[in-house]
């Protein structure tokens, strides 16, 4: 009772340090692996393997985005139960999140392995970089269960009050990962069907560490019977809530995939490569501004749920401006240091004299990605789905979209257009954020 009662209690500053210091480190440390895992594949297996990778990553986002779909609007709600006292419902919460993720998951499976090979194609693999891909998605898509449990537990844990048990499990994940890459890929000479592997033994390990807390008959929120019957209310609130980063998380994967295919047009695999090597930079440092989201969402969520406004607001205003300063060190790495960051991931020489243009452009304007990420989380921890989605939209299907299919037609050099279109639509992002921020401001209690 006391975790979660502190959340309205103890000083803001102090509960976001609380509870966000874990979820960025496991989120940190999650980033770190894919930037391992992406090493590991692009020294045993080659560029084309790591181009592969490239293409595998959205259509595995699209997977995820379903278990964050259940699990990010979950553990708002429960935040929001939690604030207001209702300790039934929170319950019910928990046994819903299982239920729901077990079905989705189950029906992307399906339908993942059904049409891989043409969905991978759509996504911008080419003759040379499919085989790969197949071979890595296969793997993932088996395994699909456990990815959405993981995902969706851990949101629970943060917001029943857990946020260190949730850090371990991520930690848990990412060290059996690392230790296992280098044997399957390189021991055993699976290549990235090794690397697959490592991440779902990985992912199995963490769950069974997840469900020790939510089968221990002294926690508040924990597994009992009934809970496990879909509640209509329970089961729309959480969707409606999780439509917010499920479309966000869709809408990514869409602009990959359209960022991708531009690329494979007007510059070959190698600028799809390079494109993997920017995007595992500025991963690792969103990841870290996630962990912040992650962390001022109990926070926010249970003031907010409490009418405690004035703590939701100043957990926001603390977040944007962590988040500002994160994404600072992704600007001076991008503008100062892009061979440096290129020849972690490649000694190829042509790839590495592709990516530094590119990494340039894209970085340009990081200084103001994290308000804008910090923003929609706002909407989304106190239930405001509209606002929330709409956000989410803006920059991947309302700007990045058009942008990155028109802007080549104006280069001489097209390639240069696509590279472009994200930063422009970046900066025309956050300013819609702030005319969002500013029409809600009585809505949420702003001074």
């Amino acid at each position: 009772m006391s975790r979660t009662t502190e959340l309205g209690t103890a000083p803001v500053h102090q509960l976001l340090f609380k509870y966000a210091l874990p979820a960025i480190i496991a989120m940190t440390a999650s980033s770190l692996y894919n930037i391992v895992d992406s090493i590991y594949i692009g020294h045993g297996c080659g560029a084309l393997a790591l181009g592969a990778l490239t293409v595998a990553k959205p259509f595995m986002d699209i997977c995820a985005a379903f278990g964050s779909l259940v699990g990010v609007g979950a553990s708002s709600i429960l935040a929001i139960y939690l604030g207001e006292h209702d300790y039934e419902r929170a319950n019910k919460v928990l046994g819903n999140v299982i239920v729901l993720n077990i079905l989705l998951s189950t029906l992307v499976m399906v339908a993942g392995l059904i049409w891989l090979d043409p969905i991978l194609m759509a996504f911008g693999a080419s003759t040379d970089t499919l085989g790969y891909a197949h071979e890595y998605m296969e793997i993932i898509l088996y395994a699909n269960i456990l990815t959405h449990i993981y995902f969706g537990l851990n949101a629970m844990l943060r917001s029943a009050g857990h946020p260190r048990f949730s850090m371990t499990a991520t930690i848990v994940a990412v060290v059996v990962n690392i230790i296992l890459d280098p044997i399957f890929i390189f021991g055993m000479e699976m290549g990235v069907r090794g690397a697959a592997l490592a991440t779902v033994i990985s992912q199995a390990v963490a769950v069974i560490w997840q469900l020790t807390k939510f089968t221990d008959k002294n926690e508040l929120v924990r597994f009992h019977r009934g809970i496990w019957r879909l509640d209509r209310g329970i089961t729309r609130r959480a969707l409606t809530i999780g439509m917010s980063p499920f479309l966000y998380n869709i809408a990514h994967c869409f602009v990959v995939i359209i960022i991708n295919n531009q690329l494979k047009r007007f510059g070959g695999d190698m600028a799809i490569a390079s494109y993997g090597v920017i995007n595992r930079l500025v991963f690792v440092f969103a990841m870290i501004i996630m962990g912040m989201n992650q962390g001022m969402q109990p926070i926010a969520g249970y003031n907010y749920g409490a009418k405690k406004y004035d703590r939701t607001i100043r957990s926001f205003y603390l977040t944007s401006l962590y988040a500002t300063a994160v994404m600072a060190i992704v600007f001076i790495l991008g503008e100062c240091f892009p061979q440096m960051v290129t020849r972690m991931f490649t000694h190829d020489d042509v790839l590495l004299a592709q990516t530094i243009k590119p990494m340039r452009i894209i970085c340009s304007t990081m200084l103001i990605i994290g308000f804008q990420m910090v923003t929609g989380n706002l909407f989304t921890s106190t239930g405001q789905a509209g606002k929330a989605i709409f956000l989410s939209l803006t920059r991947q299907v309302l700007f990045l979209i058009p942008l990155a299919l028109c802007l080549p037609m104006l280069f001489s050099n097209p390639v240069d257009g696509v590279w472009w279109s994200i930063p422009i639509s970046d900066t025309i992002s956050a300013f819609t954020a702030v005319i969002v921020l500013l029409t809600s401001r009585r809505k949420l209690h702003m001074q």
